[in-house]
């Protein structure tokens, strides 16, 4: 029952602390007049590449930042004296 608990806990804290770093970033993407121009005005093919660009630049950060967050709880404990 207390594992379940600190399971719980970790899901939430660490869905509102997502919540809290996505929110802000959403709301500010929208106010790019020069980035909306030219995506606006833009082919298919620089459109795809533009997603495309999204994508490589999204990918390994979020990779990267999931191992770090797993390898820090694994060992959350290594130094707790008992």
């Amino acid at each position: 029952m207390k594992q379940t608990n600190g399971v719980l806990r970790f899901f939430l804290r660490s869905a509102a602390l997502f919540t809290a770093l996505i929110v802000p970033a959403l709301t500010l993407a929208q106010s790019c007049a020069l980035c909306y121009s030219q995506a606006a005005g833009a082919g298919t093919r620089l459109i795809q590449a533009l997603r495309s660009g999204i994508l490589i630049l999204v990918f390994p950060t979020m990779l990267i930042c999931v191992v770090l967050a797993v390898m820090t709880y694994r060992k959350r404990n290594q130094f707790h004296e008992e």
